[in-house]
């Protein structure tokens, strides 16, 4: 159930689908978590000194720009979702803070590569000499200090959510990367790609276990975001849809494309007639198939 419906349709007690075992999202997450260590990096790993900046047009320009203002908005993620899933207060069932305490060791990885991402793009930026250091952590600031909410409620929801982003924005770093001849931005990009497979990973392992448990009342939750879906930022980003149709225009690429592949997988789902557990981890393969 998204935010904005709440009010109209309250959800009644006992309705939520039932979370995964406690001992299944602690291995989970320390398994997500050890990976991220092995092929883990850090921004001194990559060679500033070979950027070519000659070699970027000004769409490249603009979609660096772009991205670097989504994954810095880390932030405004991280507080959303510790606010979701609390991990303090007598008010809350023991069960319930313990299963959060497993989601929030996940949290703090994902947050440290995300926050890695948003750094590694500001250097790229100053580096490269495309935008003023101060003008552009200014920048930045503005953007990241409105405030943000999760469109959705449900844990299954934000789970959803989550993983449909993460490899939405798997796909686009692909498709970037590949229209791109500046080696740096190209390494760098892989290394982007790389990482939000593996959030993927994590949050759909999520999302199939909660199925697995309870797929009647887990499905319709699915399906609810696979129907309302946007990605991050979308609202509160100035000139997010025309600064996508300038980048399409420019440079003969959309970002918005590479997400098709999800689109035509949601609209195939949310076309069925049943909620069925099969139609759902069907879904889920054919997504964990995509490049």
């Amino acid at each position: 159930m998204t935010a904005a419906s709440l009010a109209a349709h309250p959800p009644a007690p006992g309705d939520g689908p039932l979370p995964p075992d406690l001992a299944t999202v602690a291995q989970a997450a320390e398994a997500a978590i050890q990976r991220g260590e092995d092929h883990g990096w850090s921004v001194a790993d990559l060679d500033w000194a070979a950027i070519r900046p000659e070699l970027l047009t000004e769409a490249d320009v603009s979609v660096v720009r772009f991205i670097t203002f989504i994954e810095d908005h880390i932030p405004g993620y991280v507080t959303a979702l510790l606010h979701a899933f609390p991990v303090d207060g007598a008010e809350h069932d023991l069960p319930v803070v313990a299963l959060n305490r497993e989601y929030f060791r996940f949290f703090i990885a994902w947050a440290h590569d995300e926050e890695r991402h948003a750094s590694a793009l500001t250097r790229y930026q100053e580096t490269a000499g495309l935008a003023d250091p101060r003008q552009l952590r200014l920048d930045l600031a503005a953007e990241g200090r409105k405030h943000m909410t999760l469109p959705y409620l449900e844990p299954l929801e934000i789970f959803t959510y989550t993983m449909l982003q993460e490899k939405a924005t798997q796909l686009f770093y692909q498709q970037f990367r590949g229209a791109i001849s500046e080696p740096a931005l190209r390494e760098l990009l892989l290394r982007l790609g790389r990482d939000e497979a593996r959030h993927f990973a994590f949050y759909s392992h999520l999302v199939e276990e909660y199925l697995r448990r309870d797929p009647a009342a887990a499905a319709p939750h699915l399906k609810e975001v696979l129907r309302t879906f946007r990605m991050p930022l979308a609202e509160t980003l100035p000139r997010y849809r025309r600064w996508s149709q300038e980048v399409a225009a420019t440079a003969g690429y959309d970002h918005r494309q590479s997400y098709l592949a999800l689109e035509r997988l949601v609209d195939s789902y949310t076309r069925t007639a049943g909620d069925s557990l099969d139609e759902v981890a069907a879904l889920l393969r054919a997504a964990r198939s995509l490049p």
